[in-house]
């Protein structure tokens, strides 16, 4: 060992033992009160997978799945005006919490806007949904819709924020997903456990953060030719000429490991380059969609140009949870704030995002259902926060944190039920109250993870970070 190895591996240790001192000290002994998961769920689940649809940008309830007939009725008067007079009550929108101080978006909009769509009653529970939406509406007996969401951050951070449970201004914290991949083990060694699918901004991008990069998902493009970043080789080479790289590769590797334990990036990289191989094979057959019926295609919106972008991820999603991927994240028009994001031009904005989301989306559920994988998987539709009953311009509403809304299918929850409520103007939550980590709670229930358990020494987790399980919609 020479003078550098020596003197680093001492102080590795020094470190070691200090930090094993005082988490000892706050009740952590680090062999008997604590261990990794093994991989196994910590109660019975009901639900193996979760497919989670995010809208980037901010999809306004109103318009889609919570209307407020009586914005159409005061169209034009103030809130004071309004039904819900004390909705801007400064006591009432303290939970805010500016992440940019006077932005110019994430404002109070005082104004009323009237809707821009009209509503139908839907299948046998008779909820009410979209116009935009009929063919989720199709659907909604399978779907438990929660219209009484609330968040803090009234800016795009908020995208982070609905993934980790935290304010951007908190820090950096594990995603959901990222903590699924942490509490359960794989299903199929030749694939992802969590995967992501669309772009990702920047304040966005990963998922493990102190949990680890191995816990980052793998993004991934329906593109069987090149599915990954790196998939394949810059040059042509033999698959015995590629497997003796990887042999070499490897041994490298596993000398720099017992030069440096514990390296969490080097675990990751060893880990990534060993799946990387095996998913040559794997992930082009997952996108092969050729060996899908043409009606099934259809039943995505394969076959119109307005859908098949979508179509394809979502089918995508059905094939990788048939073969035993845990957790897939599928953003939806990223790219600066998400396409959703209509300050302006709201009714134009809406009716075309819907239209290239609704069949697919409904497609999905009805594929899952018919296949019997529906009754395993969890779908679930979710949004950084909703927009303002008041008008921003002529036509657009701006960033609301309030009260909006998400649904939930599949995964031993229920079908057709409406949990939660708006107010009248749909401002603020008013029944049956929920923060994001509530819906975070809920899929974690029914996979059969206790997030308590999951914690580890050093990184003591708040109430609000595990949230409630909303025991309600649960079968």
């Amino acid at each position: 060992m020479n003078r550098r190895s020596f003197l680093s591996d001492s102080f590795r240790g020094f470190s070691g033992l200090a930090l094993a001192a005082m988490l000892h000290k706050d009740g952590y002994a680090t062999e008997d009160k604590w261990a990794p998961p093994d991989g196994k769920p910590h109660h019975a689940p009901k639900a193996k997978s979760v497919i989670w649809l995010f809208m980037n940008g901010g999809v306004s309830h109103m318009e889609t799945f919570d209307p407020k007939p009586a914005l159409t009725k005061f169209a034009g008067k103030t809130i004071k005006e309004s039904p819900v007079p004390d909705a801007q009550d400064p006591e009432k929108l303290k939970l805010a919490r500016v992440t940019v101080v006077n932005d110019a978006n994430g404002q109070q909009r005082n104004k009323l806007y009237p809707l821009q769509v009209g509503f139908k009653k839907y299948g046998k529970s008779g909820i009410e949904l979209s116009d935009w939406l009929p063919h989720t509406g199709s659907c909604i007996d399978d779907i438990a819709l929660i219209r009484s969401m609330w968040t803090t951050d009234d800016n795009h951070g908020a995208q982070t924020q609905f993934h980790t449970g935290r304010h951007m201004l908190d820090g950096e914290y594990p995603t959901l997903g990222a903590w699924v991949h942490y509490g359960l083990g794989t299903l199929n060694e030749n694939l992802p456990q969590f995967v992501s699918m669309g772009f990702r901004e920047y304040w966005n991008i990963k998922d493990g953060h102190y949990l680890g990069p191995a816990h980052d998902a793998v993004p991934m493009r329906v593109d069987p030719a090149n599915p990954l970043d790196y998939g394949k080789p810059e040059v042509p080479v033999t698959a015995a000429e590629q497997k003796a790289g990887f042999a070499l590769s490897g041994k490298l590797n596993k000398l720099r490991e017992k030069q440096y334990p514990g390296d969490a990036a080097l675990d990751a990289r060893i880990k990534s380059y060993e799946l990387a191989f095996r998913m040559q094979k794997s992930l082009p057959e997952v996108l092969d969609f050729a060996k899908e019926t043409e009606e099934t295609q259809k039943l995505y919106g394969l076959d119109r140009p307005e859908t098949k972008a979508f179509g394809m991820q979502l089918l995508a999603s059905r094939r990788l949870v048939e073969r035993g991927v845990r957790f897939i994240q599928i953003q939806h028009g990223a790219g600066g704030a998400g396409v959703w994001d209509a300050h302006g031009g709201l009714k134009a904005n809406h009716a075309k995002n819907c239209l290239s989301i609704d069949q697919p989306i409904s497609g999905l559920l009805k594929d899952l259902k018919r296949t019997g994988l529906l009754k395993d998987t969890i779908v679930v539709f979710c949004t950084e926060f909703g927009r303002t009953p008041g008008t921003q311009g002529s036509d657009g509403r701006d960033h609301h944190i309030y009260g909006f809304s998400t649904w939930m299918a599949g995964g031993g929850l229920k079908g057709g039920i409406v949990h939660g409520a708006t107010d009248e103007i749909g401002f603020h939550a008013v029944e049956n109250r929920h923060y994001v980590t509530d819906v975070h709670a809920t899929i974690m229930h029914q996979l059969g993870l206790d997030s308590r358990k999951l914690e580890i020494p050093g990184r003591k987790r708040l109430d609000i970070d595990h949230g409630n399980v909303i025991k309600e919609i649960i079968a």
